[in-house]
């Protein structure tokens, strides 16, 4: 009952702010709720706040004891819904396939399924000695990515 309260009171903020998006919900056997949200144009403090007051200002503190945190996925999180891929469409990511396979490149469109990583690598010339730089790309779809995550760059 308290679980469907507080998933009722989460969907609830997160219809009426359509740039939020949940990357997390747990809830422990003493009510300690743990929520972590991301947003198409990332998060503020106030996102947090804001479903933090939708939530705690809609349960009846005699009720139930509860504890509450809202956090936002921070930028080292790996990245877990198609939206994430989305607002991070032009960055470096480090992509773990679930093969084992690593593959590190930019992230230059999401599709349905799939998102589509371009690099370039050297490679020996076809003729001759050397080596010559090309660019490389592959399609991974969404079922075979086992972790990704933004490669911060400085």
């Amino acid at each position: 009952m308290f679980r469907k309260l507080v998933e009722d009171l989460l969907a609830k903020a997160l219809e009426e702010r359509k740039d939020l998006f949940l990357i997390s919900f747990k809830i422990s056997e003493t009510n300690e709720i743990k929520i972590e949200i991301d947003g198409d144009l990332g998060v503020l403090v106030e996102d947090c706040v804001f479903v933090s007051r939708a939530i705690e200002h809609n349960i009846d503190r005699d009720q139930y004891d509860f504890s509450l945190e809202v956090t936002s996925a921070g930028a080292l999180s790996p990245l877990v819904n198609s939206r994430q891929y989305v607002k991070n469409k032009g960055r470096h990511l480090k992509v773990t396939h679930q093969d084992g396979e690593v593959f590190k490149g930019v992230l230059t469109d999401v599709l349905d399924n799939a998102i589509v990583l371009e690099w370039k690598a050297r490679e020996p010339k076809p003729i001759g000695k050397g080596k010559i730089t090309v660019n490389k790309s592959i399609n991974i779809e969404f079922e075979l990515v086992k972790e990704a995550v933004v490669e911060i760059k400085f």
